[in-house]
């Protein structure tokens, strides 16, 4: 029995025990002269795990008696999330190296919250749920403040730690009216008794309450007071790393937990997430208007497409979930390309954040201003860009699920959030002359802007279709909701 669960868990559990070697090698042989070789193996490891799991036969299989599950839409949500951490790792070795941080714990610790994240995606049980999201926030606390001379990642580090313990307390708490109510901390079970005996009055607090905890996890309004402090104050490597693979990990842990213990009672989470989706999608596209910090306006854009997302799993469908899917897919990819140019620009060896320091960027690297456009027009969804057919998919599945107005008002704030998406763009083409930014793009991020950039301008071609993403999310979508 136990080796059956071990098979189930194997790739777990090769990564937890990379991650303990990798330690014990910064450990013992002189801390940070490993930390470059360090992020680029944890990186092979990570692809060659995502690799792996991609190849995994069709299936579902339970290990610990359905604590954890291994399905088709963990599957997918591992996958998207190993690579996306692989590519932060890799686009961060440089900037390290030039801002003089690199410390060999940063790979550690990415590979330990990236553990956690897969436990969450497979978590079937609120025990595990607990145990993997606590590994992964833990982890990221620590990350957050990496930069030990600064004061501004310290004080990131320590905004995401206070909210993130007020957050894991209201989820503790609605896991433990949850469990008082029904008797079970197993999904399977809680479904069985929500299905025979309804929600009631507790158990819908209990509900409530885990939601505001996992909200709290993919920046949904009102939760999301976090999300810009820390994006702004946190090293860019980090800030691109908690743009992507965590919101992969905590969206899918949502759709998880809704459906798998909660399919019952559709409508009531409907209605906690069409607030949240709506909430997020209008504060969002609005508070983004205002920005000219480029990290802090990616926080805003952040919470709009946390909301986008949201609408799909409002849905409460299939083909919502398949939505979900596709979108946190095409959203990664967004993001990874626009950090990885981020990440790059600097005047005098130091980092520039301001959007103004673009100022007629355009007339001095034409190539990667145009590799730019296509990533921030697909961010605010114009057609015919990959990033147009993510809102897309959502928005049909709210419209088929009854949920019209919830499209309606996500098509507004889309079109108000497009705004300051195209000032980058009039910084960039029509912009005064500034003083011109004097850092070079290293090869690792020039493939990364430039491969996002081609797949969000020509992934929409018949002859592509989204690079069979939409036909392997129908399958993921599949595994969780029969």
């Amino acid at each position: 029995m136990i080796s059956e669960d071990v098979n189930v868990i194997l790739p777990e559990l090769i990564l937890a025990v990379y991650a303990m070697a990798a330690l014990m090698w910064g450990v013992f042989t002189g801390k940070d002269r490993v930390a470059g070789p360090l992020i680029w193996l944890t990186a092979a490891v990570l692809v060659v795990l995502a690799l792996w799991i991609a190849m995994m036969p069709a299936g579902r299989a339970v290990a610990f008696g359905g604590a954890f599950i291994d399905d088709g839409f963990a599957r997918f949500a591992k996958v998207v999330l190993l690579i996306a951490a692989a590519v932060v790792l890799v686009l961060s070795a440089d900037y390290m190296q030039r801002q003089n941080f690199l410390h060999f714990e940063f790979p550690v610790l990415v590979a330990f919250t990236t553990l956690g994240m897969m436990m969450m995606v497979s978590a079937g049980d609120l025990m595990a749920l607990y145990v993997g999201l606590e590994l992964h926030s833990l982890s990221l606390y620590v990350i957050a403040a990496i930069r030990r001379d600064s004061l501004r990642s310290t004080e990131a580090g320590l905004k995401y730690f206070v909210l993130g313990a007020l957050a894991s307390g209201m989820l503790l708490y609605g896991m433990s009216l949850v469990y008082g109510y029904t008797g079970a901390t197993g999904f399977a079970a809680i479904a069985t008794v929500v299905g025979a005996e309804g929600v009631g009055l507790g158990l819908l607090f209990g509900l409530v309450f885990i939601c505001v905890g996992l909200a709290f996890k993919v920046s949904a309004v009102p939760f999301h007071m976090w999300t810009p402090d820390v994006y702004e104050g946190a090293p860019t490597p980090v800030t691109a790393f908690f743009a992507t693979a965590p919101k992969v990990a905590a969206a899918a842990l949502f759709a998880r937990v809704l459906f798998d213990a909660f399919g019952g009672a559709v409508v009531q989470w409907q209605q906690i997430l069409a607030f949240l989706a709506t909430a997020s999608m209008i504060l969002g596209a609005v508070a983004g208007i205002g920005q000219r910090n480029f990290k802090r306006l990616m926080a805003y854009s952040s919470i709009a497409h946390m909301g986008y997302a949201l609408m799909g799993l409002a849905a409460g469908t299939g083909q919502g979930v398949q939505s979900l899917l596709i979108y946190l897919a095409i959203y990664v990819t967004m993001n990874v390309g626009v950090f990885a140019f981020i990440m790059t620009m600097s005047r005098d060896g130091r980092p520039v954040t301001e959007i103004r320091a673009l100022s007629g960027y355009a007339r001095e690297r034409p190539g990667q201003a145009l590799a730019l456009l296509f990533l921030l027009f697909s961010l605010a969804g114009v057609p015919p860009l990959v990033g147009f057919f993510a809102k897309f998919y959502v928005f049909v599945a709210a419209v088929d699920a009854g949920l019209v107005w919830l499209a309606v008002v996500g098509a507004v704030a889309s079109v108000v959030s497009a705004f300051y998406y195209i000032r980058i763009v009039y910084y960039m083409y029509f912009g005064e002359e500034a003083e011109p930014l004097s850092g070079q793009m290293p090869w690792p991020h020039g493939a990364a802007l430039w491969v996002t950039a081609v797949v969000m301008a020509l992934g929409w071609l018949p002859s592509i279709n989204l690079f069979g993403v939409e036909a392997v999310a129908q399958a993921a979508a599949a595994t969780l909701i029969p």
